[in-house]
């Protein structure tokens, strides 16, 4: 009985912090982050053309509003912060980069 506490309480935590990676809040931290690193990199006459808006009724929701010639300077951005990620949410933002990359290919055909 004295292993199998323990063992549940890291399995709690564990839990716990990948559901806080996934916090609407924290998710529009990294986005602000991603976002405003992104528009160091871009030059000036791209800058106003980046822009995140999160939806008020679903908060989970991401609107990226970014030029097509800007997506690589968010590409890197988030590969620049996704160490500084918690694992949830660098899983989301890899899989953010999956469906850019997808689009921009998409849109190339």
């Amino acid at each position: 009985m004295s292993i199998i506490h323990p063992l549940l309480q890291k399995l709690q935590n564990d839990v716990q912090q990948l559901q806080k990676g996934l916090q609407p809040d924290h998710l529009s931290f990294w986005y602000q982050k991603v976002i405003s690193d992104t528009k160091e990199m871009a030059p000036p006459w791209l800058q106003d053309k980046i822009n995140i808006k999160q939806d008020p009724i679903l908060p989970m929701k991401f609107n990226l509003d970014i030029s097509k010639r800007a997506v690589r300077y968010f590409m890197i951005a988030v590969e620049n912060n996704l160490s500084q990620m918690p694992y949830s949410t660098q899983l989301y933002f890899l899989k953010v980069q999956e469906i850019l990359s997808f689009e921009m290919d998409k849109s190339l055909i």
